[in-house]
């Protein structure tokens, strides 16, 4: 089985993403540029994220911050966001159980995937970090997926673009560095936390799980 995460691996939100939480921080009186939210919060659950400026600050953020950062996210994500280039075409190749194992909200990841087409080469098997206790970088959510999915840990591959969702959760992790947001600094990419090997375009996840699991 192989098991995708959603934001910077199917679709390419990151970028997006980023830039609607900083302007709503900066609109609720939190300075917090793009750069920061991206170099903090990449890979983390929004729930996480919040909690973690409001300690920070010492304050509360605004009634009702998150519905609104939400709600934004999810209508600019209508228009505005983009499949990643050749996954639908690598989604085809790929035969075998398929699923996606998120740090998002399920209205955000499914809105992802209806945007761009991909819903078709998941549902119903979406499993979102609200499911569980740990969001990543906890093992939690990847775990869960192979539960829900009755496939052993040991037999599931990864896909996941940083090191905060390279998990050790005795899987076998392909690194994809072809995402807009990812650095190409040793330190920030996925080969650094583990990953079995890296791929930056699509094209070559089908060859890349063949050589891994040597057929």
């Amino acid at each position: 089985m192989i098991i995708f995460d959603c934001d910077g691996v199917l679709v390419d939100s990151e970028p997006l993403a980023t830039a609607i939480a900083s302007e709503e921080f900066m609109r609720a009186g939190f300075p917090l540029t793009p750069d920061i939210v991206a170099r903090y919060f990449t890979r983390r659950r929004t729930s996480d994220m919040f909690a973690e400026v409001e300690i920070a600050a010492g304050r509360k953020l605004p009634a009702g911050f998150a519905a609104t950062v939400a709600g934004v996210t999810l209508r600019l994500f209508l228009t505005e966001l983009r499949a990643t280039r050749h996954i639908a075409q690598a989604l085809s190749w790929l035969r075998g159980p398929k699923c996606v194992a998120s740090s998002s909200l399920i209205d955000r990841t499914r809105v992802s995937l209806e945007s761009t087409d991909l819903i078709r080469f998941f549902e119903p098997n979406l499993f979102p970090a609200s499911e569980v206790r740990h969001g990543k970088p906890a093992p939690d959510l990847f775990l869960h997926a192979a539960a829900k999915m009755r496939v052993d840990p040991g037999d599931c591959f990864v896909v996941e673009d940083s090191i905060v969702g390279v998990v050790a959760a005795g899987m076998t992790v392909i690194g994809f560095a072809g995402a807009s947001h990812v650095s190409s600094g040793l330190d920030n990419h996925p080969l650094a936390a583990g990953a079995r090997t890296v791929i930056s375009d699509m094209r070559t996840l089908k060859s890349a799980v063949i050589e891994l699991r040597g057929w």
